[in-house]
This record gives C-alpha cells, structure tokens and sequence, in this order.
C-alpha cells in the first residue's frame, strides 16, 4: 500500500510549500496520477481523507485526480501508442524495443490556496 507513503509526502511537501509562501488554507490540490503508476485511486482518496485531518492548513482541501495517460515509444520505428492497450510489444512493427514515455509519474499540478493578509 503505497497509495500511504505517497499522500504522506505529498502533506509534507504541501506544508513546506503553505510554510515558505505565508499561505492559511490550501482549498483545492490539483494532483496528475500516471494511468500505470499503480496508484489505487480509491484508496488514495481515502489515504488523502485521514491525512489531511492532521495538516491544519489541509483540513478543509479537495483533492482532484487528473490521469495521464500511458503512452509507449518505440525505438524501432519512432512510433507512439497507447501502453494499456497494446502492452510492450509495438503495435506497428511488433518490436518490443518500446520504453514508457509517460504515464507512470505523479505530479502536483495547482495548488488553490490563501495566504495572510
């Protein structure tokens, strides 16, 4: 269950950043989660729920889930496709010379907050 450590870094990192800013309340947190990064969404919302009952400037936050899509290279052919889909192996030349090029990350992407006055 790493959906756990992931939200806890993510309250921590969120801290740091209300700390340096001089921001009150984080009202909405924008997050991008990668379609293969294995991150159960349910259960993140849930983790992301506990948390932020013990990060003050969290309390009252949405989290939005945004999904970025897998998407594979081949380094055969130059060619890009749907990693869900096809898996590993090309779709156009069938080489298994592919690598992820994207869809595996997790990136805060908006912060929405308030700061002192």
């Amino acid at each position: 269950m790493h959906e756990m450590s992931i939200i806890f870094h993510l309250a921590e990192t969120l801290d740091e950043t209300a700390k340096e800013q001089h921001l009150t309340n984080i009202g909405k947190v924008v997050l991008q989660v990668g379609e293969v990064s294995g991150i159960l969404t349910d259960l993140f919302v849930d983790c992301w729920n506990y948390f932020k009952g013990r990060h003050p400037v969290l309390k009252d936050s949405e989290l939005v889930l945004e999904t970025i899509p897998a998407v594979t290279y081949c380094s055969a052919c130059g060619g890009r496709y749907e990693t869900v889909r096809y898996g590993k192996e090309c779709p156009y030349c069938h080489s298994d010379k592919t690598w992820l090029e994207q869809g595996n990350e997790c990136v805060i992407k908006e912060i929405e907050a308030e700061g002192e006055e």
